[in-house]
């Protein structure tokens, strides 16, 4: 018998050579790709303009997960901070203070302007005002003598701006004079330090090597230092594109590419915090209607009525109820007979049969279905506060959970301008406002929009046309074979476009004319059962008229009206969404 060992044993393994792109600490989620590339993509309407750089801006890592980086950007760090405090404890700026404006002053003295300008020109050397010295310049000839000595002038005052600047910005307490070109340089490499200082701070925080400015970094760094610093770069990079190839993110030669499962993986980030809070009570699909030939079939039973179909029968509780009432028949019997006979009970049994009273069928529910039109303004003042950016991250929050808890129903995405055109879900990101195009306080322009002279181009794209989006929505909800049908109308204020047959009205201020023409398309949606829910969102330029305009539209249509706006958006119209969800079905 081995002795029994009380002492920790076993093998004792050393890890050297730690890779965090495949060991990286479990309780740091990978980086978010997707997620800042569809931020941009949200932005701005395109990645096309999603550089290396402004990738690593968007992307969070933790530093932790590269190894090597905290002592390296420590040392770097350190390095310029003993190099700016070693400048500015050996200069000082008084003087070059006053040789800046001495300057200044020794060349407007030698100045003779013409007698026209010469009271203005000596009122702007007193003023010393960059500004006003380049105004006078434009007045003056510009191949005189006077306005060649102007342009040195306002360069001399540029450079006592600088000096200034230096001297207020750094707390130098040196003894050693400055020239103004010292200054100057000296300004310039105090500057480098400090956005050197800011970028490797910010790197050793969140990884953001790709931000340093390197060429800068060489005057101040050693080979070395570079050396590593490049390979800390390169480690970085390499764990970021793989991060982005799992999420979906590819490279191509005109930039970062979001391929479908980018789309997923940012839907289902939205849905998530969205529903973070409702997690504990969510357990998969809403219930729907009871019906006797529903889709579904429940494990609860009920009696088998005339013209159930049998496919939904419950064989084992109606042969239990069978043999049950057997035995209820045989006992019945055995009473009426004698007691003599009472002993071939059990042999006496009828044959098995099936009543109709013995059947038990499953209760089965109905799944319905519902359709519904999502209206996105991209009208110009969307683009204030970034209500776009908003209403995007909705749709696509909104897209996601259709796609994922209700895939039988039906959504249609509607980009609403001066025109209105339907927008398939993958193209939802590129969406942005149109942009202001006519200046005026007063608008009234018309266009016949039959004439194939005249098309988008040609108008301004900018105002709100309510009327053709509901148009546009109702043709799309009223061939969907379900009564569920809805409008939910995301914008900030009244139309100011409308369409009176073929000829398109832009009418700014607001116009009654407009107002009406909206409100004849809602009662159309409403005749065809589909309800409208209006959300209206804040802006600068809302007034009382915005929103008792809101409330006439979705009470004239028997909707709602909601008041929101900003991040919490999307939160808000999803969950409105699911609470409608389940009061149509259940």
């Amino acid at each position: 018998m081995e002795p029994v060992r009380h002492g920790l044993g076993g093998i004792v393994h050393t890890y050297l050579g730690y890779d965090p792109m495949h060991f990286p600490p479990p309780r740091q989620p990978p980086p978010d790709i997707a997620g800042a590339a569809f931020e941009h993509m949200l932005m701005h309407g395109s990645l096309r303009r999603l550089t290396p750089e402004e990738l690593a801006r968007a992307v969070e890592i933790d530093a932790s997960q590269i190894q090597g980086l905290g002592p390296s950007l420590d040392a770097l760090i350190a390095m310029l901070e003993e190099r700016k405090r070693k400048l500015l404890a050996t200069y000082e700026t008084e003087t070059v203070r006053r040789l800046a404006a001495g300057a200044f002053h020794d060349l407007a003295a030698q100045m003779k302007p013409p007698p026209r300008l010469a009271a203005r020109f000596a009122r702007e050397v007193r003023a010393e005002q960059l500004r006003d010295l380049e105004r006078l310049w434009y007045e003056a000839d510009e191949r005189s003598p006077f306005a060649r000595q102007l342009v040195h002038l306002v360069s001399r005052l540029g450079e006592r701006y600088q000096v200034d600047a230096l001297a207020s910005k750094y707390h130098f307490t040196g003894r050693e004079p400055l020239s103004v070109n010292e200054a100057l340089a000296l300004k310039e490499e105090l500057e480098t330090i400090d956005r050197l200082l800011e970028q490797l701070r910010d790197a050793l925080k969140h990884a953001r090597i790709a931000l340093i400015d390197m060429d800068a970094l060489e005057s101040f760094a050693s080979e070395a230092q570079m050396q590593e610093l490049r390979q800390l770069e390169r480690q970085v990079q390499d764990l970021i594109r793989a991060m982005a190839e799992a999420q979906g993110v590819e490279r191509s030669k005109e930039g970062w590419r979001l391929t479908p499962q980018a789309m997923r993986t940012y839907q289902s980030k939205l849905l998530r915090e969205i529903f973070d809070d409702l997690a504990a009570s969510r357990s998969g699909r809403h219930d729907g209607v009871p019906a006797p030939d529903g889709a579904v079939e429940l494990p609860s039973t009920r009696p088998w009525q005339f013209g159930d179909s049998f496919a939904s029968l419950d064989p084992v509780e109606s042969i239990s109820n069978a043999l049950l009432r057997r035995a209820a028949e045989a006992a019945a019997a055995r009473d009426a007979r004698s007691a003599a006979a009472a002993g071939a009970a059990d042999t006496d049994l009828p044959p098995l049969s099936l009543h109709s009273d013995d059947l038990r069928v499953h209760r089965t529910r109905r799944t319905p279905r519902c359709a519904t039109a999502v209206i996105l303004d991209m009208s110009g003042s969307m683009r204030y506060g970034g209500q776009y950016i908003a209403c995007k991250r909705m749709a696509m929050a909104l897209d996601g959970l259709i796609r994922r808890e209700y895939p039988g129903d039906a959504l249609f995405f509607i980009d609403m301008y001066s025109l209105a055109r339907l927008v398939p879900s993958a193209d939802l990101p590129a969406l942005m406002p149109r942009p202001v195009s006519v200046s005026q306080p007063v608008v009234r322009l018309r266009a016949d929009m039959s004439d194939p002279r005249i098309g988008e181009a040609d108008i301004p794209l900018h105002f709100t046309n309510i009327q053709r989006a509901l148009q546009i929505a109702r043709q799309l909800l009223g061939a969907q074979a379900t009564p569920n049908r809805q409008i939910i109308l995301l914008t900030d204020g009244l139309p100011t476009a409308h369409f009176e047959g073929s000829q398109l009205y832009l009418l700014y201020p607001p116009d009654r004319r407009t107002e009406q023409a909206t409100l004849r398309e809602a009662q159309c949606c409403r005749l065809e059962g589909i309800t409208m829910n209006v959300m209206l969102l804040p802006s600068w330029s809302q007034d009382e008229d915005d929103i008792g305009f809101a409330h006439t539209l979705a009470e004239s249509t028997g909707g709602r009206v909601f008041f929101t706006g900003g991040r919490e958006l999307d939160r808000f119209v999803v969950w409105d969404y699911v609470k409608r969800r389940r009061s149509i079905i259940g």
